[in-house]
């Protein structure tokens, strides 16, 4: 019940969280979008004054330009009274002009001043000294350029501009005024510049011009300059709780920015070609992730509908409300962190959690007591008759008045109590009889018992005794095959021959001297003694190593009855031992069978040092595995018939023997049978071999494996032991 509750609780806190989060989503953002346009009417208002006071000045400009046109004469005198003309060749405002109350004019050197330039100058110079005081409480620059390169302006920020600016200079090559050229504005109306830093102030501004035309020919561009580090802090520091704002123009130029550090910087930022240049985004932004996230913010701006107002970055959870600022054009934008949003419904998700676990504690605390009174005490009531009848005492005393489920089964427990204790009495008189019967079959068991022990120690020894005339029979049969062909060699021998030669001498032994030396048959009788006793030799030794082979194979059969008589006792005794000396023993054992099937034996045995084993049980299982892969490969065509005998150190402390053949191969489901106790494929075969051995290996400390891809792939037995070098010889005394 406590769960269910708590699920309702959940349940209850989840919806609450999001029906709030909603409605304070909808209320912010109306918040944010009204602020937002807001802040665009009041910020664009000084953009808006710039293009009135332009209009103005545009009017004024050709009425003046009229009147100075028809008193030419007194116009010219007052061109040079105004302005001198220094040595370098410009015409510039005289030195002791005070440049933070006046116009100041400059004529680049080269630029001829006719009558029509003149006036143009003149218009220019009154219209300025007219509006420029009035218009310096907003505009901190306003001025008037030419085609020609000159330049009137009103800069009290820099009053001795016109004489400390170069000779050569000309307006015609700032940007303000190339915007305003007929094929860069061909409708002829205001435009602004891009955001730059001014090189005397060292100020960021933005320029707004005004061309102004002739009979169809550019005259004159009017100008205002707008210093923008009031704007930024503003834009900068002027925001919501929690949010931010962004100000940038179409082109990606951007003019405000929480993370933009433009002190360094000469030029203005661009998201759009700078975002992709590492070092300048860090430069400018703090860090490339800034920078991605800013050109984030700005293609969410740049590609929004013309109608939408409010936006979402999910990448970066935020919300944006942006609009477009009359005058420049430049978006507005305030970033709010979905955070703001999602936090207060938070919280008032997590007064509604408190107030539901509060509710389900005090719910719990009064089931706890009611089932406390009405439950816990009659079971435990309950519980504790149990724990009597269960010692024996039958006596036990429960409230059977309760109408209810637990009254019921308080009257069945007394019930019950009572044929428990007329069984037990019917149990205990059962089981003095069962006791006498219960001595009878252990007596039973006993004498069945010994005959199971004799029995196994009968089939342990004929396990045995099978394992002991297995090996054996396998060296038998190398003895055999030994004692054939040395008995076959005896048969070969020529003794006859010495039989016929001592006959020849009997019968020439008067005058052995000339026969041996004169005589055709003498004469060839010694080389033929030679040759028969270096033959003669040369078959005693093969007999002798042959009777050899016997006595080590007779040697080994001893050692086999030895080592089967010792597996029920401690282990032999451990000695040194040379491993590949004992693969070549075990090879020669089976040399006879081996010559005999015409088996190829190829040898990859790495030289390690002896190591400390049984050297007959090691015997054993290299003879039984040596003799398996000569059987394998009886059905393999004789010139093909290979067996390879391979020693290795894989570890440190492990060393691997393998036996591998060409043969017949192992069927994948015989692999997990092969070492069983009489499991063989041979039809003459006992499957006593390789169970014996993987007994041996495992006496021996190590493990016998074995691994075929299949029938007709041959088979490769691996015999695992550890690797325990044999100590040095102790020096002799």
């Amino acid at each position: 019940m406590g769960g269910r509750v708590a699920v309702i609780i959940a349940l209850s806190t989840l919806f609450s969280f999001l029906h709030i989060r909603q409605a304070l989503r909808t209320e912010i953002l109306e918040q944010l979008q009204q602020q937002v346009s807001e802040r665009a009417e009041r910020e664009q208002a000084i953009f808006v004054l710039a293009e009135d006071d332009h209009a103005l000045i545009k009017r004024t400009f050709l009425e003046q330009l009229q009147a100075i046109q028809s008193q030419q004469a007194e116009e010219d005198a007052r061109f040079d009274k105004l302005f001198a003309r220094p040595p370098d060749g410009t015409i510039r405002t005289r030195p002791e002009v005070d440049g933070t109350r006046r116009v100041q004019v400059f004529v680049p050197r080269g630029v001829v001043v006719d009558a029509v330039l003149r006036a143009r100058i003149l218009a220019a110079y009154d219209v300025l000294t007219w509006f420029s005081p009035v218009f310096h409480l907003r505009f901190k620059t306003t001025y008037i350029t030419f085609p020609e390169g000159v330049v009137v302006a009103f800069m009290p920020t820099t009053p001795t501009w016109s004489q400390e600016i170069g000779a050569d200079f000309s307006a015609a090559q700032l940007e303000d005024f190339i915007l305003s050229q007929p094929e860069k504005n061909p409708r002829r109306q205001t435009i602004w510049s891009g955001v730059f830093k001014e090189e005397l102030s060292k100020q960021w501004m933005v320029s707004v011009v005004t061309p102004v035309d002739l009979e169809g020919r550019h005259a004159v561009t009017i100008g205002h300059d707008l210093f923008l580090e009031e704007l930024m802090a503003r834009t900068l520091n002027e925001h919501l709780p929690s949010a931010y704002n962004v100000l940038v123009r179409d082109d990606g130029q951007l003019i405000a920015h929480p993370q933009l550090k433009l002190e360094n910087a000469t030029v203005a930022y661009n998201i759009l070609s700078d975002s992709g240049r590492p070092d300048v985004a860090r430069k400018v932004l703090g860090s490339q992730e800034n920078a991605d996230h800013v050109r984030s913010l700005f293609e969410r701006l740049r590609n929004r509908e013309s109608a939408q107002a409010v936006l979402e970055l999910p990448e970066y959870n935020e919300y944006i409300a942006v609009t477009r600022m009359g005058g420049p054009g430049w978006n507005l934008a305030t970033v709010l962190p979905e955070r703001v949003v999602s936090q207060p419904a938070f919280f008032a998700a997590r007064y509604v959690l408190l107030l539901g676990i509060l509710s389900l504690l005090v719910e719990l605390v009064i089931m706890f007591r009611v089932l406390q009174q009405q439950i816990t005490r009659p079971l435990l009531a309950l519980t504790q008759a149990t724990d009597k009848v269960a010692a024996g005492d039958f006596k036990v005393s429960l409230d059977t008045s309760r109408g209810d489920e637990l009254g019921q089964l308080a009257s069945s427990f007394r019930l019950m109590a009572d044929e428990v204790q007329r069984r037990e009495e019917a149990l205990r008189q059962a089981n003095e009889g069962l006791e006498q019967r219960v001595e009878e079959r252990t007596r039973e068991v006993k004498d069945v018992h010994l005959q199971l022990v004799q029995t196994a120690r009968r089939a342990g020894m004929a396990e045995i005794a099978t394992n002991v005339l297995h090996n054996v029979g396998n060296v038998l049969n190398s003895v055999y095959t030994s004692s054939q062909v040395a008995k076959e060699r005896v048969r070969r021998m020529r003794l006859e021959h010495v039989g016929r030669v001592a006959h020849l001498l009997e019968q020439h032994r008067e005058d052995l001297t000339s026969f041996l030396t004169q005589d055709e048959r003498g004469r060839h009788l010694m080389p033929f003694l030679n040759g028969l006793g270096q033959s003669l030799l040369e078959e005693r030794m093969e007999v002798l190593e042959m009777l050899d082979d016997v006595g080590r194979y007779t040697e080994h059969i001893g050692d086999i009855v030895k080592l089967q008589q010792n597996y029920a006792r401690t282990p032999r005794v451990q000695e040194p031992v040379d491993l590949v000396a004992l693969v070549e023993d075990s090879l020669r054992i089976n040399s006879a069978g081996l010559t005999r099937h015409q088996v190829k034996v190829q040898r990859q045995m790495a030289s390690l040092p002896p190591l400390m084993t049984d050297k007959h049980k090691m015997l054993m299982i290299l003879v039984n595995l040596v003799s398996n892969a000569k059987y394998a490969l009886d059905h393999v065509p004789s010139g093909e018939r290979l067996l390879t005998a391979t020693l290795e150190q894989y570890a440190a402390d492990r060393v691997r023997l393998s036996i591998h053949d060409n043969g017949v191969g192992i069927a994948p489901e015989m692999l997990t049978r092969i070492f069983q106790y009489g499991f063989t494929t041979r039809v003459d075969g006992h499957g006593f071999g390789l169970h014996s051995s993987a007994l041996a290996a495992q006496e021996l400390g190590g493990t016998l494996s074995v691994h075929s891809e299949g029938l007709g792939h041959g088979a490769t037995f691996s015999l695992e032991l550890p690797y325990t070098p044999a100590p040095p010889p102790s020096p002799s005394p």
